[in-house]
């Protein structure tokens, strides 16, 4: 999983802190790189991201004197490309204007990247939360308003996925939430959204809980929700949590197995979504059939992963898989694959 997380303010403040406490409250999501950028009225976007802890990240490119009224940030789990400073996010659109962070799995994204480069677009990277950036784009290149080309862009995009995306120039963020976990927070004088309640729960207790087909359009001490599907507002109103941050962070469970758990069934449909179009699978599966040994090497619940995968190699390819405890893998003979 990835986590994001989007804040507009009434006044030009000192947002670092506000970004890197967002970014420590999503840590537990699992990632491998750090990213945020604050946008002005006028000028560059300040962008700062690179592969690292939160803390690291913060303190190498000094998220604490970033300051402005509109920022984002995002941590990230590598699916598309490699854990590195270009593949993290957020990421900028061809001439800079557009900055943009996703949470979840766009699954086309290889045949998206081509396409935007055809197009002429500037493609910095592999990750597929540049793509969100770039559908978006396309659209505000051919004079759509943002909220209205984020609508288009969606019909570009698949796979399950949230994101949060703003214009240098603007008063405003939007996000969308087309699968993946979003909720907004709302207070007089800030808004702000972010992938899951522990993210924005110290800020406010006024939670707006996007549903999928959703776009949020927000600014400070205000927002609006327009149906994806026919551009249509949505009248909803925040509600008031009263859950404590360990609560929030259980999503309602009484313990963090239990929550795993139930979550099992929407990643391994993610998952899957993705492995049916990435072209490294074909490439793998090659690898295994010409190998002579496989073994299948983990600790813990990964190796009952394992014990139960070597069941499936053996019913449904026909070959043999050997599941090893990681401590105890010492291969004697030939090449292998693990």
């Amino acid at each position: 999983m990835c986590g994001i997380f989007g804040i507009v303010t009434r006044e030009v403040s000192e947002l670092g802190p506000i970004l890197v406490g967002a970014g420590e409250r999503l840590s537990y999501r699992g990632y491998d790189t750090v990213g945020a950028a604050t946008l002005p009225q006028e000028g560059e976007v300040d962008l700062r991201k690179d592969a690292g802890k939160v803390q690291e990240v913060a303190e190498k490119y000094n998220f604490a004197e970033m300051t402005g009224d509109r920022a984002i940030l995002q941590l990230r789990w590598a699916t598309f490309g490699a854990p590195s400073k270009i593949n993290s996010q957020p990421h900028l659109d061809s001439d800079g204007d557009l900055v943009g962070a996703h949470n979840g799995n766009v699954v086309n994204n290889i045949e998206l990247m081509e396409e935007f480069r055809a197009e002429g677009m500037v493609v910095r990277s592999e990750n597929d939360g540049e793509s969100c950036v770039h559908a978006v784009e396309r659209y505000v290149d051919q004079g759509h308003e943002m909220v209205e080309a984020i609508r288009l862009a969606t019909k570009d995009l698949e796979g399950d996925y949230s994101f949060v995306i703003g214009k240098v120039g603007e008063d405003r963020l939007y996000a969308i939430k087309m699968g993946s976990g979003l909720v907004a927070g709302i207070r007089e004088d800030m808004v702000c959204i972010g992938s899951d309640l522990p993210s924005i729960l110290p800020l406010t207790p006024q939670i707006l809980r996007l549903h999928d087909g959703e776009i949020i359009s927000f600014w400070a001490g205000g927002f609006e929700l327009i149906n994806v599907e026919d551009g249509s507002i949505i009248e909803r109103g925040p509600e008031i949590v009263e859950d404590s941050m360990e609560a929030a962070q259980k999503g309602g469970f009484p313990h963090f197995m239990l929550k795993e758990i139930h979550e099992q069934s929407h990643v391994a449909g993610e998952l899957l979504d993705v492995l049916d179009r990435t072209l490294e699978v074909d490439q793998f599966i090659e690898k295994l059939d010409q190998s002579r040994d496989i073994y299948m090497i983990a600790c813990g619940t990964s190796y009952h992963a394992g014990l139960l995968g070597s069941i499936y190699f053996n019913q449904f390819a026909k070959r043999a898989a050997i599941p090893v405890l990681a401590p105890q893998f010492a291969p004697q003979f030939g090449s292998s694959v693990g």
